[in-house]
């Protein structure tokens, strides 16, 4: 007892002390004390979102999965930021129009796939990975805290790798994939234990089932399953297919692909159609599509016939052109531009594709197109070579190419493909890329090489991550299309960079693109201001005090918009 009245004394003591020291501190303050100095962020740093701008929903697996780059922004946020990202990248090369988003941004993803494994015990703490549970030792429940989804018997889960690692987290939904595909997953998922079948372990390369891929078509409502198994044997295969088609009669075919490898890649080479037909269809810009497991196909339905129908209406077709779809896929955009062309000529390297490209075609009825399997850079450098060859008149049947559609993967094309298309020559090149940063590269080389960029028209294909599609429109700049005038260089005292474009011809460009009038004294005056020589005694006033008109800020900018193009600054 003693002891703990001497304990209490103390604590009267320390309290009694902090509340004298809080009085100094009171009265020593001055009336306007400054104020703390805040941290500064680097210039280049990203804004943090403020609560205030932090979207409804936050996907309880944000901080795992790293797959949206965007959680917690709101969607309007999101289209700014891409908008500021195409422009920053492309809008030294012509207009930038205004982003192109959706209006339901969720659940978007026409194509799932999961990893398959078993949870993994680290322990007894709390809301460790895969037991589901919070600290507090509950389930959580969506957006009010859940960590992880429960997982089925026998402790399997299946889900996304963490972001940089080879870690699965355990998914039940997520917010930007089809809400059926992912009931399906979760659905296999929970049968797999009364069917006795074990899903693949990566570190022993024990196991069968790998991955889930499941792919919707939009329009359609057909569904395929794809089961990717470490061996080819399925146990009780008719069985598992009757179980899980009667809790989801909308699956149209279910396919078994083999990957035997410690690989990365998802699909295998081998394929066995265990029920349906092995592919299902979807319509696209009004043509009918066959879609395989390996075929490309973009995921987001929605804004892929946004997409595509600009890249249509860019090429601007009379039904006179030669067509080139390059990167073709399954011949999507080829197939629906041939109902507006004279012929069109596919090349894509997957040989899947291919096939079905083929197969799509004759869906459609459409007898004006061809497919090549190759690669397209390739396939434009022999074209290029036939073609000059013909010209020579070494060779007979080249086509004279009117429009290219090229559609590159993300590493964009490489310096061989696009000498080949500025050797075919092209009246117009319409490019649709998924990464603005290439895109800016090939556009720079085209740019030099006879190409003028018209146009970009940004769309959000990917709502909640960084990704960002683009297509633009670039037309060739023919000798032809010049404007022929005669000049007589030694009385305008003509410098080498005005050999670059007389003073007619800037403005003739400047009341073409802009609608304005300038006069040559104007040119002259923002010529010297970019540092361009101009003729010593040309367009000087002749007295010292004579009133010498400046060129207005408008026409100044008009002008110098000018000479970027006329490559003089």
């Amino acid at each position: 007892m003693k002891k703990k009245m001497q304990i209490n004394k103390k604590k009267e003591e320390r309290r009694g002390t902090q509340e004298k020291m809080s009085k100094v501190e009171k009265t020593a303050r001055p009336a306007k004390a400054e104020k703390p100095i805040k941290a500064t962020r680097p210039a280049n740093a990203e804004k943090p979102i403020k609560s205030a701008e932090r979207a409804d929903a936050v996907c309880p697996y944000a901080k795992k999965c790293g797959g949206c780059d965007y959680q917690g922004m709101p969607y309007e946020k999101q289209l700014k930021e891409k908008q500021a990202y195409v422009q920053k990248q492309v809008g030294n090369f012509c207009k930038v129009l205004p982003i192109l988003g959706m209006d339901e941004p969720y659940h978007y993803r026409n194509k799932v796939h999961a990893v398959f494994d078993i949870e993994k015990k680290r322990g007894s703490r709390p809301g460790a990975r895969g037991n589901g549970k919070a600290a507090n030792g509950k389930q959580g429940n969506g957006k009010n805290g859940r960590l992880a989804a429960k997982p089925a018997p026998g402790g399997i889960i299946s889900g996304v790798y963490k972001a940089g690692t080879h870690e699965v987290i355990n998914i039940d939904a997520c917010q930007i994939e089809d809400e059926l595909s992912s009931a399906i997953i979760r659905d296999i998922r929970g049968l797999l234990h009364s069917f006795k079948i074990k899903t693949y372990d990566e570190d022993t390369g024990y196991g069968l089932l790998r991955h889930v891929l499941v792919r919707r078509g939009f329009h359609s409502g057909e569904v395929m399953v794809v089961l990717v198994l470490g061996s080819p044997v399925l146990p009780s295969k008719n069985h598992f297919v009757k179980a899980l088609r009667e809790l989801h009669p909308e699956i149209s075919t279910v396919i078994v692909n083999v990957n035997d490898k410690r690989t990365s890649m998802v699909l295998g080479d081998k394929e066995s159609v265990i029920y349906g037909k092995g592919y299902i269809e979807d319509t696209l810009c009004g043509c009918t599509f066959r879609i395989s497991p390996k075929s490309f196909y973009q995921v987001n339905p929605v804004q892929t016939e946004i997409l595509y129908g600009k890249a249509i209406a860019y090429a601007t077709l009379t039904g006179n052109e030669t067509v080139v779809d390059a990167y073709c896929g399954t011949g999507t955009i080829g197939i629906i531009a041939a109902k507006s062309a004279k012929k069109v000529i596919g090349v894509e390297l997957n040989r899947d594709a291919v096939r079905d490209a083929v197969k799509n075609a004759k869906c459609n009825n459409v007898k004006n197109i061809e497919f090549y399997n190759a690669d397209a850079g390739q396939f434009m450098v022999e074209m290029a070579e036939y073609r000059a060859d013909a010209k020579r008149g070494e060779k007979s049947g080249a086509d004279e190419v009117d429009v290219v559609f090229m559609d590159p993967p993300r590493a964009g094309s490489d310096e061989a493909f696009l000498s080949s298309v500025v050797t075919l020559a092209p009246k117009r090149v319409v490019y649709v890329s998924c990464n603005p940063e290439t895109l800016a590269r090939d556009l720079l080389y085209l740019t030099k090489h006879g190409y003028r960029a018209q146009e970009c028209q940004p769309v959000d294909m990917f709502p909640w991550t960084k990704h960002v599609e683009t297509v633009v429109l670039l037309s060739q700049q023919k000798p032809d299309d010049t404007i022929e005038i005669d000049l007589d260089l030694d009385e305008l005292d003509a410098t080498s960079a005005e050999l670059k474009a007389t003073y007619q011809e800037i403005k003739d460009y400047v009341l073409k693109e802009f609608g304005l009038k300038v006069s040559s004294l104007y040119i002259s005056q923002v010529k010297r201001k970019c540092g361009i020589e101009v003729g010593e005694n040309y367009n000087l006033p002749k007295s010292e005090n004579a009133r010498v008109p400046q060129c207005p800020k408008e026409k100044e900018d008009a002008i110098k918009a000018a000479l970027k193009y006329f490559a003089m600054i």
